[in-house]
């Protein structure tokens, strides 16, 4: 059997060869440092300080861009309050560096009009100056919109899950607002049974819960709702908000398996609804077959592959000792047997190896390993690390089917990832999908990034 390390063989990476130093271009030495330049309306000027290279030629400036004044132009006004804009972006979430002034009457949670820096109308958005992300475009044209247009997203949402996909026919168990998905940046609805379990990253959606989340429980049925806010979010969005949920859990059923969401001890809103469609893929392939779920948290994929899927034998692994406590009780609601461990799944993947116990099916569904552009190698390595393990445990021919829910990794990021994995252990790999959430979380196109959950299938040999 292979032997993997986490630890690259010697010789496998190498750095590459320092290249001599380009000579520095003139045309960059004689430009004139911006810090030395006077701004619009000042009547100083700034001593210059000495700089290398030859001294500028005589009879020849460079062009002054003079800045251009924020607000209406002159014989013209703007619909108040509003913001402007210094670059343009269809990006839905604009930070203070794209931003080129705001309206004296503009407060934070308003719902602005929002102008390009031609004066030009844009769209609409929220706006909050203290924030991490200070505007939030929701409506991009030209036409004016106003409290309405929350009510309009908020009946497309509806009709997406409840009309074109007909989702309550087979799960009470979905998202119902997926933020920029649906328009509506900084809010995160999902349905569990007569539960709304809400999210909220921006003031000014927190500010219209009081409209919205009415005429979600007139339209659904729902009668309770646990909303949550991050302490961060909540400090940088100047949220004042003090929890006071009664709902502790609520039982579900999704594809005819049940389960049990504590909103207590949950992750996030309580239970992951983006793997629904691929739970239910997996009980297709797993008839009869011994199954290992790798990070499993409460069960999810285990259950399915037991209850849906008919499979002969399913091992659950993950570190949280509370989840698994909460997975036990969703294998009682279901009758289903299933041996549960507590254990690290790099720990126990190991461990089995030395054993020489192997499975025809593994799931691999960890946490995020990758929160931040800072973190990007280690969690680029801990995703290729527990891809070999799981292979090394996988029977000759078996089915792998591994996720990834990292924002920052794309899908073909991630498949070079688990190709890596594969190639360093000398196996064979053969991609038979690739998947990501369902059709609840839909993505915008002016948005690709949201697009954060990756599920591959393949076989390895």
């Amino acid at each position: 059997m292979a032997d993997f390390s986490s630890r690259p063989g010697p010789g496998e990476f190498r750095s590459l060869p320092r290249r001599t130093p380009r000579p520095e271009r003139s045309e960059f030495r004689e430009q004139e440092d911006f810090r030395d330049r006077p701004e619009a309306g000042d009547n100083f000027s700034r001593p210059t300080r000495p700089r290398s290279g030859p001294p500028e030629r005589s009879g020849q400036t460079e062009p002054r861009t003079e800045r251009r004044p924020v607000g209406p132009p002159a014989g013209t006004t703007w619909p108040t309050p509003w913001v402007q804009l210094k670059y343009f972006s269809n990006q839905p979430t604009l930070y203070p560096a794209m931003i080129g002034g705001a309206s004296p009457d503009a407060k934070p949670g308003d719902f602005v009009a929002v102008f390009d820096k031609e004066g030009r109308r844009f769209g609409s958005g929220l706006w909050n100056p203290r924030a991490r992300v200070p505007l939030r475009v929701l409506h991009h044209g030209e036409e004016q919109v106003g409290e309405e247009f929350f009510e309009a997203q908020l009946t497309r949402a509806l009709d997406l899950r409840q009309n074109l996909l007909g989702l309550d026919g087979s799960t009470d168990a979905y998202r119902v607002i997926h933020s920029d998905g649906d328009g509506l940046s900084g809010l995160v609805v999902d349905r569990f049974g007569d539960t709304l379990s809400v999210e909220v990253h921006s003031l000014g959606m927190f500010q219209r819960l009081g409209k919205l989340l009415p005429l979600i429980h007139q339209r659904l049925g729902t009668t309770r709702q646990v909303i949550s806010v991050d302490d961060f979010i909540a400090r940088v969005e100047g949220i004042r908000f003090a929890s006071a949920n009664d709902v502790r859990m609520v039982k579900i059923r999704e594809h005819g398996v049940r389960y049990e969401v504590n909103f207590a001890s949950g992750h996030k809103t309580g239970f992951f609804c983006d793997q629904r469609e691929n739970r239910r893929r997996l009980a297709a392939l797993v008839k009869g077959k011994r199954v290992l779920d790798c990070c499993s948290y409460t069960g999810g994929f285990a259950l399915a592959a037991k209850v849906l899927g008919g499979a002969e034998e399913v091992t659950a692994v993950d570190l949280d000792e509370k989840a698994i406590e909460q997975g036990k009780r969703n294998a009682n609601l279901n009758q289903a047997r299933i041996e549960w461990v507590h254990c690290d799944a790099f720990s126990f993947a190991r461990q089995m190896q030395r054993n020489g116990t192997k499975w025809p099916v593994v799931i691999l569904d960890p946490p995020k390993f990758l929160l931040s552009r800072e973190e990007e190698l280690e969690g680029r390595r801990k995703y290729e690390d527990l891809n070999g393990m799981g292979m090394n445990v996988l029977e000759p021919g078996g089915l792998l089917v591994t996720c990834s829910c990292s924002g920052l990794i794309d899908m073909e990021g991630f498949e070079q990832l688990v190709t890596r994995a594969a190639y360093r252990l000398g196996k064979r790999l053969q991609f038979l999908d690739r998947t990501g959430a369902g059709a609840d979380h839909p993505v915008m196109a002016n948005c690709l990034e949201s697009r954060y959950l990756k599920v591959i299938w393949a076989r390895v040999w």
